[in-house]
């Protein structure tokens, strides 16, 4: 069978088309995977920076108590994008655990969490120094 533009077979129209499509298909589904691995990673990056500076910041505030140590963390931790689920004062030691909800996709919800500890440093005798 032939064509009309001069020899090229009709079954053969569109192929490369079709291969085109096919590649473009694919590196636009790597794109969005990749954008899926970043969002995850960022989130947990952002849910270590909450908790860090939280922890940081509570513990500038353990002088005072627990209540309002465990209170400034979650200030910071809130402004941090983060959520406050866990805050523990054991003496001048903070220890705070944050989670972060991350979309990686639209519709697809996940939480990245973290801990961090702040607090004096002790020495091996266990003495502050």
């Amino acid at each position: 069978m032939r064509a009309r533009d001069g020899g090229v077979r009709a079954r053969e129209c569109g192929a490369a088309s079709i291969l085109l499509l096919a590649i473009g298909l694919v590196l636009v589904a790597a794109g969005v995977a990749g954008a899926a691995i970043a969002a995850g990673l960022v989130g947990n990056h952002r849910a270590r920076a909450a908790a860090d500076l939280g922890a940081l910041a509570g513990a500038g505030r353990a002088i005072y108590g627990a209540e309002v140590a465990c209170a400034r963390a979650g200030q910071l931790v809130t402004a941090n994008g983060g959520r406050l689920t866990g805050c523990t004062v054991t003496g001048l030691e903070v220890v705070v655990a944050v989670a972060v909800d991350v979309r990686p996709l639209p519709g697809l919800l996940r939480r990245a969490t973290a801990a961090a500890r702040a607090g004096p440093v002790y020495a091996v005798d266990g003495r502050a120094r």
